[in-house]
């Protein structure tokens, strides 16, 4: 063979043994919804049985909610590193607060990411429906929470007839499980067409659920068995793809569920202009001065955190977008940012759904995780793996290292 020819074939043999990674975030799904042997998802079973599994879940970071969380996951640090607190960044103009959640991600994360470390690797990267993500420069494949029309995807998927121009356009207002469904469809077409070295696919099915009809209810539970499916439908289309024996199958949520039956109205009972009150379901955020002592004995309210106390919980310092207090709920509870009605009051029946948002050390709180499939250890029973360690496994799965962070490689999980 000519040596030009040779080193050709030597660089395609290397490409089809490079290892690919696929992580998998289904929003909400409770670390306790998994060990319940009535919980149907055989899928995430038959992976359990076959590869590694923490049976108590994940510990979470403050707060525990979505975006922070999941921008841990691909970070390795807590929000006191990172910065994400919200669904969207805080900005203030005056005595107000406004949470914006389409600010790019090179303004909203302050901390590299393992999608960042791949793709100054030369490696393809992809996300759909991943979050903090906006107009990331080292993706390279996106289908964003709101695909845009001109994205690359969204067009290869429209000319292949898997959604058309006006369900994109309408794609914001379109139910959860649609959403869903396209978005299961695209992680599949970018699996099948572009091969990624690292795809990052979220769902959202699960959190609404819980949301509107709480924790353990029957609306949670299967939309916990729909999620199982699209789990196995990202695995078929890596085997479509001929890429299963080189991929690693990482399947996390960023957080569980409590369902509250009192709320907590901090606004109401503070009635000053100058404050303002964030909730985030099991803790609110106070911004503005205020006296802790105010919150002595109101119901449901089991800790006010001050600053002093920030560091401990991985918050970090007031200012900036930081907020002055947090103020936890006690299970049972959960905040509201409303400034009319009772301090506390009983949440109507018909609006009884589940909340995040507790401090981390909540056990309902916990998320799961499971790995599956090259590099991964059959029969792994893990313990004490945090959502922040998550990063510099997929790091180390794709041959690479992420520096200067507090995660871990998962060692326990890996051949």
């Amino acid at each position: 063979m000519r040596p030009f020819l040779l080193l050709l074939a030597t660089a395609a043999a290397l490409v089809a043994q490079q290892r690919s990674v696929v992580l998998i975030s289904i929003d909400g799904y409770p670390a306790y919804a998994l060990r319940d042997p009535q919980t149907p998802a055989p899928t995430l079973r038959r992976l359990i049985a076959e590869g590694a599994w923490a049976e108590d879940g994940m510990t979470p970071i403050n707060p525990t909610v979505t975006w922070p969380n999941h921008t841990s996951m691909v970070t390795g640090v807590d929000a006191s590193k990172h910065g994400v607190l919200y669904n969207g960044m805080p900005v203030r103009t005056g005595n107000a607060v406004k949470v914006e959640p389409w600010r790019p991600k090179t303004e909203l994360v302050q901390s590299p990411t393992v999608y960042d470390l791949a793709h100054a690797a030369g490696m393809k990267t992809a996300e759909v429906d991943w979050v903090a993500i906006h107009e990331a420069p080292t993706i390279t494949w996106s289908f964003g929470e709101v695909p845009k029309a001109d994205a690359p995807v969204v067009r290869e998927m429209i000319a292949a007839g898997l959604v058309s121009a006006e369900q994109i356009a309408g794609f914001g207002k379109a139910p959860i499980t649609y959403r869903d469904e396209i978005w299961t469809q695209a992680g599949v077409h970018i699996l099948k067409a572009h091969k990624p070295s690292l795809l990052l696919w979220h769902c959202l099915t699960t959190d609404s659920s819980q949301h509107r009809y709480g924790a353990r209810s029957l609306g949670a539970v299967s939309a916990l068995a729909l999620a199982d499916r699209y789990v196995e439908r990202l695995i078929e289309a890596s085997r479509a793809a001929g890429t299963l024996d080189r991929t690693t199958f990482i399947i996390v949520s960023d957080h569980g569920f409590l369902t509250a039956k009192r709320q907590i109205r901090p606004a109401a009972l503070l009635k000053r202009s100058d404050v303002v009150v964030i909730s985030e379901g099991g803790t609110a955020m106070i911004y503005g001065k205020v006296d802790p002592v105010v919150f002595n004995g109101v119901e449901g309210i089991n800790r006010v955190i001050a600053p002093a106390q920030f560091a401990s919980l991985g918050y970090p310092p007031p200012g900036g977008r930081m907020a002055d207090l947090v103020l936890s709920a006690a299970e049972g509870y959960a905040f509201s940012g409303a400034a009319d009605g009772p301090v506390v009051g009983d949440i109507p029946a018909t609006a009884n759904g589940g909340n995040h948002g507790y401090l981390s050390t909540y056990p309902d709180v916990r998320p799961i995780f499971v790995a599956w499939g090259a590099g991964i250890k059959k029969g792994a029973r893990l313990s004490g793996v945090r959502t922040i360690d998550i990063a510099p496994t997929v790091a180390k799965l794709l041959g690479l290292e992420m520096k200067n962070i507090d995660g871990k490689v998962i060692e326990g999980a890996l051949r």
